[in-house]
């Protein structure tokens, strides 16, 4: 079992990339490859599904994804590629509290959870996860809010938010997104 790799992102796709460790290239399933930019350095934490048929890696930023991700593949009817899909837009402390608040709105905004299923994620994990709040995940993910409540397409913020300074204020990040988003 894998628990992280550390080596330069050599490609990207719609739904994965290519890090470079050691002169071999992993192919590893991520929420959204475009966090990554090309020839930089990471630290990708991992899982790893064995299958009969297939061998597959999918990467997070940190523990706490992992973590996450780790609790909603044992959710009956929720398999790797769907749980990966709730890190492309959604914050982990976002994903728990709507766990935790019972909000089935927010979890059927995830591609491809249906009521049913986000129900199942209420009854499996409610009281079972809990929000491990940082900073920097706060400020990103009220930039990403703000600029979503804005009109821009999650492709768009994505692009930008990876090129805004962490260590600002949020109105100092929101103010530097938006001349990046205007250009």
């Amino acid at each position: 079992m894998y628990r992280y790799i550390i080596g330069m992102v050599k490609e990207q796709e719609a739904n994965y990339i290519i890090l470079e460790c050691n002169n071999i290239g992993y192919l590893i399933y991520v929420a959204n490859p475009y966090l990554y930019e090309i020839d930089k350095e990471y630290k990708i934490y991992l899982y790893n599904q064995i299958r009969e048929d297939e061998n597959s890696l999918y990467g997070f930023k940190n523990k706490e994804e992992l973590d996450l991700f780790l609790k909603l593949i044992n959710v009956k009817g929720l398999g790797p590629k769907m749980a990966n899909g709730f890190f492309a837009t959604g914050s982990v402390n976002g994903i728990i509290d709507a766990i935790n608040r019972e909000n089935i709105l927010y979890l059927t905004k995830f591609p491809k959870i249906g009521e049913k299923i986000a129900k199942q994620i209420i009854l499996d994990l409610k009281g079972k996860v809990n929000a491990q709040v940082s900073d920097e995940d706060n400020k990103s993910e009220e930039l990403y809010e703000v600029l979503e409540s804005l009109g821009y397409k999650t492709s768009e913020i994505n692009k930008v938010i990876k090129n805004i300074n962490q260590d600002q204020s949020v109105e100092m990040q929101v103010k530097e997104a938006l001349k990046l988003l205007l250009r």
